[in-house]
């Protein structure tokens, strides 16, 4: 199970006025239960990379093979139920009256029978954090990070083996943020299934992913380790992103403390370097 992209080119608008390359000689290989980042700057290409992945956009040349299928193909029902997409901001799209039948809602459409869509709503649900408690309620009486969590709870609903989330915090306090992350963290965890998160949030994509592909102008620029991918601030700042916040600030400290490890990628990360620091000076 993976996903192969090979030569891929999209072209927007194609032999128009408005004619735009949107992505050039794209090629990379993302296996099965990998946690990988997408970061880039608006317009890099990263949010029309994500859609090639469950063929909503075909490509303008080069091949996007999932799990063994080629996008190019005309029917791909069963693949859309693989790759599970959540664009930002899905709680925009809820429709249906009651929790229940919002998360139902893609099981229905696959013939599932009541009794396992029954089960398996509530299985999503606990998934992203909320009880039984919920199913009765409308969706639109909820917070914004709760219709956050019935939204991708859909998604999830139907088991897929890739999940693909397209900033999926955007908008969201900082504990909204949290509880977003920490059951997308469990579900890779506990289920083995491959994330792809898109972002632009250094600090969130160094602290969760364990690879890190950036884009660039249509193209991939970097991929590797996070820590490898944010040791390379300047490369980064010229083309209009960053290290996380707190690399920067041990950056400082490294000129003020040249014995402590300034490539350091997280909160975690720091706390453990400076405790380090000060253990070996008392």
């Amino acid at each position: 199970m993976s996903i192969i992209v090979e030569g891929l080119y999209h072209i927007y608008m194609k032999g128009s006025p408005f004619e735009k390359v949107a992505l050039k000689d794209v090629n990379m290989r993302i296996d099965d239960g990998e946690f990988v980042g997408i970061i880039g700057h608006t317009g890099s290409g990263k949010s029309t990379l994500v859609q090639h992945f469950n063929g909503l956009l075909k490509p303008s040349a080069g091949k996007v093979i999932i799990n063994g299928t080629d996008t190019s193909e005309k029917n791909l029902k069963e693949l859309r139920r693989q790759v599970g997409l959540v664009f930002q901001y899905p709680e925009h799209q809820l429709f249906e009256e009651t929790v229940y039948k919002e998360v139902a809602f893609g099981l229905v459409k696959q013939g599932m029978e009541e009794d396992r869509i029954k089960d398996r709503v509530r299985w999503a649900l606990g998934m992203v954090g909320l009880g039984e408690e919920y199913l009765e309620k409308s969706p639109f009486e909820l917070s914004g990070g709760q219709k956050r969590r019935v939204a991708i709870a859909g998604v999830i609903a139907l088991k897929p083996s890739i999940l693909v989330l397209d900033e999926p915090a955007a908008g969201l306090d900082p504990k909204g943020r949290e509880e977003i992350f920490s059951f997308i963290s469990n579900l890779h965890a506990t289920m083995g299934i491959t994330v792809i998160l898109v972002s632009h949030s250094m600090e969130d994509i160094a602290r969760l992913t364990k690879r890190v592909i950036v884009m660039n102008k249509g193209t991939v620029e970097m991929d590797g380790a996070p820590a490898d991918v944010f040791q390379n601030a300047e490369k980064l700042e010229e083309i209009g992103l960053s290290v996380p916040q707190i690399t920067y600030l041990m950056m400082k400290l490294k000129k003020v403390i040249p014995e402590i490890n300034e490539k350091i990628f997280t909160v975690a990360e720091a706390k453990n370097e400076i405790a380090k620091y000060l253990g070996g000076i008392r």
